[in-house]
């Protein structure tokens, strides 16, 4: 029998499904990650259709059957678009890549209330653009990595046949340790994601890299 249930949602990807319809993943504030339906989801007209999209943050309403994979969506209402990640195409790759390491290796119907919290509060910091991006996103791959169970070591290097620079080392530590990073290279950016990357696919063997830097970088 299926429950209506009221929650808080990130939509982490939409696809579309037979003619009119829209399959979406969400991870919500109280049940995780989970599938539904968005019937009428590819309806130009349709105002839900505009509101359920990748990175919006929103109040939704679904009927949750829990023999069921996938649950069907009935409202969903804005609490925020972060408008200006969508006006820049930086700000936007790293985004992604946010809603992408949530959607593949977060465990389905699984809750996560401190994730949860802190994928609004990254896309939060990454909107408003106080800092570089790409620093903010390191921010939360080590977040991510934590809440996987994976947390970064200072020793990693020795411990873990991955190797890194000095310059590299002492950013990290301050990413740790949530401290400004001033004034970074791009280099040194993007070489701190590679080793992120790097050290997950190390404990994790089906993680391929971040699909979403790549698309970007073809694309623009």
């Amino acid at each position: 029998m299926s429950k209506i249930i009221k929650t808080e949602a990130i939509v982490l990807s939409k696809l579309n499904y037979g003619e009119t319809s829209s399959i979406v993943s969400l991870f919500t504030k109280e049940y995780g990650k989970l599938s539904a339906m968005l019937k009428g989801g590819r309806n130009p007209k349709s105002k839900i259709s505009l509101i359920v999209d990748p990175i919006n943050y929103l109040e939704v309403i679904f009927y949750n059957n829990p023999s069921r994979d996938l649950q069907i969506l009935s409202s969903a209402d804005f609490k925020s678009n972060f408008h200006k990640i969508k006006e820049d195409l930086d700000k936007l790759k790293y985004a992604h890549s946010v809603i992408e390491l949530v959607k593949n290796l977060s465990v389905e119907h699984e809750a996560n209330k401190k994730l949860f919290i802190g994928i609004i509060r990254i896309l939060g910091l990454i909107n408003e653009g106080k800092e570089n991006p790409g620093i903010t996103f390191g921010r939360f791959f080590l977040f991510f990595l934590k809440e996987l169970g994976y947390e970064f070591q200072s020793d990693i290097n020795n411990n873990e046949n991955i190797t890194i620079n000095s310059e590299l080392f002492l950013y990290l530590n301050c990413l740790k340790k949530n401290e400004s990073a001033g004034n970074v290279s791009p280099a040194i950016i993007n070489g701190a994601i590679t080793f992120f990357e790097n050290y997950l696919r190390f404990h994790v063997s089906d993680f391929k890299g971040l699909q979403s830097l790549n698309m970007f970088k073809e694309k623009y």
